[in-house]
């Protein structure tokens, strides 16, 4: 998994017999000359199929090797000949479910062809083309994954997936309601992107530098005026809306009637903005007295998980998925790893009710070894 934070490669070997269980993880940094290509091509520019094609295989290589390197660093305890496949993410390069009525995709590069003939692993990619052909978002997949691994009769559950984007996935303790996820907006991709732009680092170690700031209830209302927050579900974006160019647009548009705002009190508002579109949208679903766990990087910024708490007061709890037994840093690669599960057992992947197709399917792509 390498998602749109940027953060790294997320690599997870998991077993799902008799009852899922994490076996190992590792992360990788990504190279800062791919990082740099990466963001290059998540908005138009020349050469971008020469540059695609590249990037394509080069990061391919990336991910075969860190799944070679977990293989071979954990071999006392599984050995290549027991996995089954890998399931690839791969790095999406443009999310536009709603570009147009009849022009609507997703683009993940990451070539599987080069990943399965580096591995010797059959690989299972491309999970979300096939449903937005159904008339979905082809987003978020992770809630079905969520429901198999989190669910609780005994209580409501959200889980908050805080990568680059945000999204929850509701999860009512009434197995007959049906499972409810979207994404709520930005996440940590406004934060990373403002600290690196004005201190030059890839994050906000535990939030530590938003936190000396004071939140600017002019900029957060301009913020929070665009149309998606107010938009119902099934929705998803990426950073075709939530970059450093609309960030700056919104700056400028109430430069004329406030004085200049601090670098760090923008910081402190972007929190913010993260904290309230994910809060507001937990209670809008009527689970504000429900558990929460956050997973994703998110989980590691204090502040922002303080404004979550803060939020919703009225919540069981506010805390990580480290008390679901998995660690927040892995969830979404084992989700890709279950989504492969499913299609090499010729299992739907997606929930209608989440994504808005118009029926379940099997999602994903099998390159044989």
């Amino acid at each position: 998994m390498s998602g749109t934070s940027l953060d790294g490669i997320d690599v997870v070997a998991v077993s799902f017999a008799p009852k899922f269980k994490l076996v190992a993880s590792a992360s990788f940094e990504l190279p800062a000359n791919i990082k740099a290509l990466i963001l290059e091509l998540c908005s138009s520019g020349n050469h971008e199929i020469d540059k695609m094609g590249h990037l394509d295989i080069a990061l391919a290589k990336l991910f075969a090797d860190g799944c070679n390197q977990l293989i071979r660093s954990n071999s006392a305890t599984f050995k290549l000949s027991q996995i089954r496949a890998i399931g690839l993410h791969g790095q999406t390069i443009r999310h536009r479910p709603s570009h147009s009525p009849r022009h609507n995709f997703s683009l993940q590069i990451g070539d599987a062809n080069t990943v399965a003939e580096n591995t010797g692993i059959t690989t299972i990619a491309d999970f979300r083309r096939r449903d937005i052909a159904a008339g979905g978002q082809g987003a978020p997949l992770v809630p079905a994954f969520h429901q198999s691994v989190f669910y609780s009769p005994n209580c409501d559950r959200v889980i908050v997936n805080i990568g680059g984007m945000a999204n929850i996935t509701l999860l009512a303790k009434d197995a007959e309601q049906p499972l409810i996820g979207f994404d709520t907006g930005p996440g940590n991709v406004l934060l990373d992107a403002w600290i690196q732009y004005h201190q030059q680092q890839n994050f906000d170690a535990n939030g530590d530098w938003a936190s000396t700031g004071i939140v600017n209830k002019a900029l957060l209302t301009e913020l929070l005026s665009l149309a998606f927050f107010s938009q119902g579900y099934p929705k998803s974006t990426g950073r075709e809306q939530f970059n450093l160019a609309w960030l700056h647009q919104q700056l400028a548009n109430i430069a004329n009637s406030h004085n200049l705002i601090s670098a760090v009190d923008v910081q402190a508002t972007l929190v913010e903005l993260s904290a309230t579109t994910i809060a507001a949208q937990i209670k809008q679903q009527q689970f504000a007295s429900a558990e929460i766990f956050v997973c994703g990087g998110g989980a590691k910024n204090t502040h922002l998980m303080s404004r979550l708490a803060v939020l919703l007061p009225n919540a069981i709890s506010v805390t990580s998925t480290t008390k679901l037994q998995l660690d927040p840093d892995w969830v979404e690669a084992a989700a890709f790893a279950w989504l492969a599960k499913q299609t090499l057992a010729g299992l739907t992947g997606n929930s209608t009710s989440v994504t808005g197709a118009k029926n379940q399917r099997i999602l994903g792509a099998i390159f044989q070894a």
